[in-house]
């Protein structure tokens, strides 16, 4: 059994949970937001089995039958063996959660966060079952999308990370494990290292703000699409010994001339809107429909992904 919250994360992990098989409880404390959340999951199901993109081996049906809701904590919590949260991302309201879970669980539950940014440290200290706690931050949409960064509170047990990592692998999610909590963890830290450079190029009049993300959807996200920047520099040189003998210098040259972390406010922030509101006006019909798209887009590109991996 598996338990969750039932926004719009917990909606994408109870999905994938059901899909790799697993019985999964979807807790929320109003009955209105699971029948919401069960309407939407078995549409989302239906049209992607119409589509081809259904993750797992069994109908749309089949999966859906595997998912019931509750909104009595203590009944939901009966019998999990792995219970992931995924509320707000409210460091208050997560621990509070935390702390009534931490009464009712036994000795054997893996109470996992989908936290974002929020250190293990700060959500765990201080739980009797610390050692069974650990974040699991998926990436939006985790159906799409299979990365899930582990991260242990210094007091979780390694056999808390290792049963983790092995659910993660066994519902074909791409699990990774930090040796320590770091604020963004890893993901994040990337994300925000070419966020910050994308904003500093376009502020300095280098680059259109559409050029700039053209850069990396026809050009770096190409290629990262399959391999990362390590064995990006591995394959553009004789190994990565060969590469930090060419480049070397050169990196260091250019990485001195970056400039301060942004303050993403003023000017910059009215430029960059007014580029991306006429590509994709700032409409709840049109934002729905972009994202639908760029869904559509992960999913062909995780099907390709599984495909070449089985060649």
């Amino acid at each position: 059994f598996f338990f969750l919250f039932s926004g719009l994360i917990g909606r994408s992990w109870a999905m994938v949970f059901a899909a790799g098989g697993f019985k999964v409880k979807l807790y929320d404390i109003a009955q209105q937001q699971l029948t919401s959340a069960l309407e939407n999951i078995r549409k989302q199901m239906k049209e992607m089995e119409k589509s081809g993109f259904l993750k797992g081996s069994s109908s749309a049906e089949q999966q859906f039958a595997l998912i019931s809701v509750c909104t009595d904590l203590k009944a939901a919590v009966e019998g999990a063996t792995f219970i992931q949260e995924c509320t707000p991302e409210n460091l208050e309201l997560k621990k509070k959660i935390f702390g009534q879970l931490d009464l009712i669980v036994g000795d054997n539950v893996i109470l996992s966060s989908s936290t974002s940014c929020l250190l293990p440290s700060k959500l765990f200290t201080g739980l009797k079952h610390v050692k069974q706690c650990i974040v699991s931050h998926p990436v939006n949409p985790p159906y799409f999308v299979p990365l899930v960064e582990i991260v242990p509170h210094p007091e979780t047990d390694p056999s808390t990370t290792e049963r983790t990592y092995a659910l993660m692998k066994k519902i074909g999610q791409s699990p990774v494990k930090l040796n320590r909590e770091i604020e963004g963890f890893v993901l994040n830290r990337l994300q925000y290292a070419v966020i910050s450079e994308a904003w500093r190029l376009v502020g300095e009049g280098v680059i259109s703000p559409t050029d700039l993300d053209l850069v990396m959807s026809d050009g770096l996200g190409m290629r990262y699409a399959f391999i990362g920047p390590l064995e990006t520099m591995h394959l553009n040189a004789e190994g990565i010994a060969n590469y930090c003998e060419r480049y070397s210098e050169g990196m260091r040259l250019v990485l001195n001339t970056f400039g301060p972390v942004p303050e993403f406010s003023g000017e910059i922030v009215q430029k960059v809107y007014q580029a991306m509101s006429e590509k994709i006006p700032v409409v709840p019909k049109v934002l729905d429909a972009r994202r639908k798209w760029r869904d559509e887009c992960l999913s062909g590109l995780a099907k390709l992904k599984t495909e070449m991996k089985s060649n």
